[in-house]
């Protein structure tokens, strides 16, 4: 064996013996304690315990804030100045007064579910798209959900019943016939706003029409515009406001309208 390759088969070895040596010294840890069911369990805080409303005579879950229950306005006043609203309460519902124009809840509110139920009557044919049964529910005063006879009455998709007006065309049309009604199930969520009065998160919506989704957690773009584009306009809470629209046909009709605030 010549010198040189002694020193290396002798260098070898002593790397090996190190090695070993440091493999027998190296520490073992505990391994990770296998999971239990328990330890991504919680007890508390206990939910609110909610009575659900009666399907069978469509009254409000025991937590919900009663807006319209047939009897009154209350719980309303007039867009225009504050003055009580007048519109007309008769056999349990209420309907539109054009003349009175608009009206809004004289509380307001931030997110929510709303449950409004909605009738617009048989009409003649001449009325047509936008002139058949217009009104809106307006979320803090702002942003519209429209309401419109869209069965069998075609007008533009961003205007048609279920849609976010002027914005987002409903998923798809669930309106019942003339004369029979119509149920909105709104969740809201409000938008929170920047320090320069910019959206930091836009408003969301969520409709359930007739127990149909139409709007799907949809972006809301800005304030409702008839002409023009939506914008942004920084606010806090605000009313529900129900639109007395100007179109000349018959009055439609409301009931059965409560929210949960969220």
């Amino acid at each position: 064996m010549s010198k040189s390759f002694s020193h290396l088969f002798a260098a070898a070895v002593l790397m090996a013996v190190s090695f070993s040596a440091f493999a027998q010294e190296a520490k073992e840890y505990p391994k990770q304690e296998p999971m239990r069911p328990g330890m991504s369990e919680y007890w508390t805080p206990q939910p609110a315990i909610v009575t659900p409303g009666d399907q069978a005579t469509s009254s409000a879950p025991s937590d919900a804030i009663i807006l319209f229950d047939g009897k009154d306005l209350s719980a309303w006043e007039s867009a225009r100045d504050g003055s009580p609203a007048n519109w007309n309460v008769h056999d349990g519902i209420v309907t539109v007064n054009k003349r009175a124009g608009d009206i809004r809840t004289k509380e307001s509110f931030g997110s929510y579910q709303l449950h409004i139920e909605w009738c617009i009557p048989p009409m003649p044919e001449n009325f047509k798209s936008q002139s058949r049964g217009n009104s809106g529910v307006y979320m803090q005063g702002k942003y519209e959900i429209q309401v419109l006879d869209s069965f069998g009455n075609e007008t533009y998709v961003n205007g048609q019943a279920g849609s976010v007006y002027k914005q987002t065309p409903p998923l798809v049309n669930a309106m019942r016939a003339p004369g029979e009604w119509n149920v909105y199930d709104i969740i809201y969520t409000a938008p929170v706003f920047k320090a320069d009065g910019t959206y930091l998160y836009r408003p969301r919506v969520t409709v359930i029409h007739n127990g149909v989704v139409v709007q799907n957690n949809t972006e809301i773009l800005g304030t409702t515009e008839y002409i023009g584009f939506p914008k942004v306009q920084e606010h806090g809470d605000g009313p529900i406001l129900l639109q007395s629209h100007g179109d000349p046909s018959p009055a439609i009709s409301y009931r059965n309208i409560w929210i949960r605030k969220l």
